[in-house]
């Protein structure tokens, strides 16, 4: 089967920091690793909920220095994600968390943001840069650091709310996303993988958000898998990523086939691909193995991935021709 083509809607950049470009960017950058070698750094990645990964996220992070260090781990996303089929992607980066180290804000957005320009020339692949915000620091932090991206005309489409999601409500950010929605962001946030199904309704209702990230937890409340059913709201939803942190009890028992039978919208997503064991390849593949989807099903859940997308008008046509071609070689009408 080749690869099916698809959008990435939830994908954190710092999470693609794979275990050799950690190696490799301590040695450029006179950095000394806790860790002796690659072997025992991988050791690490058993989690047990959602905190341990984060522990271990933020502290890899301290090998990101200079723009040279951000451009060259989201080149390398790129590369892997084109070879997994990913054909259009909308990264979130985690600027509080650099600026926390010291790290100036232009470096990590700039970083990032000059390899997002030349995707389509170098991958073939349209991008997009979401300014995720941490919901375990304070508001008005945030708040500061979204009017510094604003006044610096940083080339963000939206903003997210990522990081600890227990006892860190929506509601908490209401001021954030009233004032990105003034500047006319895109919005979106994590809620429900951790979470009660309760915080998915604060992310609809307090921050009117475009799209939730996650989102499995409404299966504990039936009227609201109703209202994500009528309202079409997308849920990005990362089944490797919620086994390995313990959202879910195993792959068998995941959400997303029922939640895909129900006619909801949800794509499927790797998340923090460097840790969690797989890109979207590999979370499709997982999926179609465990649950035996058809290729149908497939290209449904690659569609839904481009419905909920922030691409142009144009740009979801050519992907939506581009998956149609690939179930006609699939065989299927």
């Amino acid at each position: 089967m080749s690869k099916l083509p698809c959008a990435e809607l939830h994908l954190h950049i710092e999470g693609t920091l794979e275990p050799e470009l950690i190696f490799d960017l301590a040695a450029r950058n006179g950095i000394e690793l806790p860790y002796a070698d690659l072997d025992e750094l991988r050791a690490r990645y058993e989690f047990t909920d959602l905190q341990s990964f984060l522990d271990l996220y933020y502290a890899n992070m301290d090998v990101l220095r200079t723009e040279a260090d951000f451009a060259d781990m989201t080149r390398a996303y790129l590369a892997r994600a084109a070879a997994a089929g990913v054909r259009h992607v909308e990264v979130m980066v985690d600027p509080q968390a650099h600026l926390a180290r010291g790290v100036a804000l232009e470096t990590c957005i700039q970083g990032v943001a000059a390899v997002l320009e030349t995707s389509e020339a170098e991958f073939g692949m349209s991008t997009a840069l979401i300014a995720a915000f941490l919901r375990d620091r304070p508001q008005e932090e945030a708040s500061r650091v979204l009017a510094d991206l604003l006044a610096m005309n940083a080339p963000i489409i939206g903003i997210g709310l990522d990081s600890a999601e227990l006892g860190n409500p929506p509601e908490n950010f209401v001021p954030l996303y009233e004032q990105a929605r003034a500047a006319g962001l895109k919005l979106v946030a994590h809620a429900g993988e951790e979470g009660p199904s309760h915080y998915i309704e604060q992310a609809l209702d307090l921050l009117l958000v475009d799209r939730i990230d996650h989102g499995i937890r409404c299966m504990d409340d039936p009227e609201l898998v109703a209202r994500l059913e009528r309202e079409q709201v997308p849920l990005t939803i990362c089944p490797l990523s919620n086994v390995r942190l313990q959202a879910v009890d195993s792959l068998e028992s995941h959400p997303l086939p029922l939640l895909l039978e129900q006619g909801l919208n949800v794509s499927v997503n790797s998340d923090d691909p460097a840790y969690f064991g797989g890109y979207v390849d590999d979370n499709f593949a997982v999926l179609r193995r465990t649950f035996d989807l058809n290729p149908a099903q497939l290209a449904r859940l690659a569609e839904n991935s481009v419905t909920a997308s922030f691409a142009s008008a144009q740009r979801k046509a050519e992907l939506f021709a581009e998956i149609e071609a690939w179930l006609l070689a699939e065989g299927i009408a």
